[in-house]
């Protein structure tokens, strides 16, 4: 996600915070990003200026570059923030689950409105992730939190591996794509918490085993976070509501359903000739997101 990223453009990649200074750093970019995102959802990103980002964040112009290059990066830290609770879902899923249930189970915990994201925050995220379609600058915003979110998710899947990650916790800022955090970009009047809480900081992993992140789970990561982007931007594209069939939960399910016979480099099993992925978690892989049960095979799309 532009020209040299400052470092706010990299919430995703940087440290979680751990010092009062950085937590406001942290909070200014979070209301920077609020601010953002409403403009660019009531009047479009064409008419936005970064002068008006600063005005309705209560923030002078020059403070707003000190964080952001662009008016884009400026939902950079929305994109990432939601992102994280799926990578970090995949993390604390259980750990006896194998793979291919544990990423159902982080789904269906982080794509289903409800469960710390409201019905608001998905149709705010909807307009979002349009305006990336229409605009080079903000799909290069969320294209590089969707690829940072591959080397994120192929640490958690190392870990899972290993049985590393039960006392390790993800970065702020880590993940795949999802849901804005905890109505991060929903006014209280429309139903969404005007307060975002930053995320805890917490111990940091170190640098990443390079044996460990070889190419199989590398490519196991982009295959799940492309599974769980897809669905986000194919529901996106419609107009659809964010529960029940067609919702993004649902298509994430079903995309993943699809992959019961991927090896998962060696993370977990694969199909075993009855569904694969289909037990073991909450509802089974043929429910809608919503534990309706509803069931359809890889070719109903």
């Amino acid at each position: 996600m532009s020209t040299t990223p400052s470092a706010s453009h990299q919430p995703f990649s940087a440290p979680a915070p751990v010092s009062l200074t950085e937590r406001r750093k942290a909070e200014t970019r979070m209301e920077i990003a609020r601010a953002a995102a409403a403009l660019f959802v009531q009047q479009g990103l064409r008419a936005t200026r970064a002068e008006d980002i600063a005005q309705a964040a209560g923030i002078a112009p020059r403070t707003f570059y000190r964080y952001f290059a662009t008016k884009e990066e400026a939902v950079a830290p929305l994109y990432a923030a939601g992102a994280q609770r799926w990578t970090e879902a995949v993390r604390t899923a259980p750990a006896d689950l194998p793979l291919p249930q544990a990423l159902e189970h982080a789904v269906r915990h982080t794509l289903t409105p409800g469960i710390g994201v409201s019905t608001a925050s998905w149709e705010w995220l909807r307009t979002l992730i349009r305006l990336a379609d229409t605009s080079p600058a903000l799909r290069k915003v969320w294209a590089e939190v969707c690829q940072a979110s591959e080397a994120a998710l192929a640490e958690i899947l190392a870990e899972r591996e290993t049985g590393a990650g039960a006392d390790r916790q993800t970065p702020a800022g880590r993940g795949a794509p999802g849901a804005l955090e905890a109505d991060a970009a929903v006014p209280a009047e429309e139903g969404g918490n005007s307060a975002v809480p930053s995320a805890a900081p917490g111990p940091v992993p170190g640098p990443a085993d390079p044996v460990r992140l070889g190419p199989d789970l590398r490519f196991a990561a982009a295959v799940a976070g492309a599974a769980v982007r897809v669905a986000v931007e194919s529901w996106a594209a419609t107009t659809t509501p964010p529960t029940g069939p067609g919702s993004p939960a649902t298509l994430a399910l079903r995309n993943l359903r699809a992959l019961r016979d991927f090896a998962w480099g060696g993370s977990g099993s694969g199909g075993d000739g009855d569904g694969g992925s289909g037990s073991g978690d909450d509802h089974g892989s043929g429910d809608d997101g919503n534990g309706n049960g509803e069931r359809r095979g890889p070719g109903d799309r």
